[in-house]
């Protein structure tokens, strides 16, 4: 299968909003902007529009993968799995956090591959309170059996939390050990104290940062989405 996205690194922006205008104003101000990988929607706009109007509304300006985050799939029956994957055509590839169970998370990834539609596999999330000893509800060797479970799957493309660089170092080592071209998105940068340097040295070669409301709630979306490639373009001059 082909990669979800060109280029080794990128920004991708979170349009974790309601409105359409909103992303039509982000879509033009940024989509042209070297350095940007993908768009990434949420539950809100698909919600309120509908998913179909939002892609219309992308695919007016920007041929750039369009990544749909439910927030958070996978989390039902196996049997939704293909339900859930059939109902999102259009989209490049969807995410998928399955805390349902290993058979939810066999279901859900073998129907995508039926369909054809790419996924991200997410096992840790960014905020706190979320594993068991954090006073969470999810057992600490969740998230790593997650992934594990979809390498065997065959998914070669992984959500690991932006803000907990030794987590990326450490899902680094269970995700590899089988797969051996992995691709990482990260989340929770900036608003969530993430640091993109700290998590760009854990992730390695192939690893995209996806940034929420450090673009879309600044006045000047283009010059934000700017100054987070510079800061990209940096680190991948200190690494020569």
């Amino acid at each position: 299968m082909k990669p979800i996205i060109k280029l080794n690194r990128s920004i991708i922006p979170s349009c974790d909003f309601q409105s359409l205008e909103k992303l039509r104003r982000l879509i033009k101000e940024t989509s042209d902007i070297e350095g940007l990988g993908a768009y990434k929607i949420g539950f809100e706009l698909v919600l309120e529009n509908g998913l179909n109007a939002v892609i219309e509304e992308i695919r007016r300006y920007t041929e750039l993968p369009v990544i749909y985050d439910h927030q958070k799939a996978g989390t039902d029956i196996p049997e939704m799995g293909y339900r859930f994957i059939k109902s999102c055509n259009g989209v490049s590839a969807v995410i998928l956090f399955p805390f349902a169970g290993i058979s939810t998370e066999t279901e859900w990834i073998n129907s995508a591959k039926e369909h054809d539609m790419p996924v991200i596999i997410g096992g840790e999330m960014t905020h706190r309170g979320f594993l068991l000893s954090d006073g969470g509800f999810i057992d600490d060797n969740s998230p790593a059996r997650i992934y594990e479970k979809a390498v065997e799957l065959g998914v070669a493309d992984f959500v690991v939390p932006g803000n907990k660089p030794d987590k990326i170092k450490f899902y680094r080592e269970i995700i590899e050990s089988e797969c051996k071209k992995p691709v990482y998105y990260s989340p929770g940068f900036i608003e969530q104290g993430g640091s993109i340097s700290e998590s760009a040295k854990s992730a390695g070669e192939r690893w995209h940062a996806i940034v929420g409301r450090a673009i879309y709630q600044q006045s000047d979306m283009h010059k934000a989405v700017k100054e987070i490639v510079k800061c990209f373009q940096n680190l991948s001059s200190s690494r020569k």
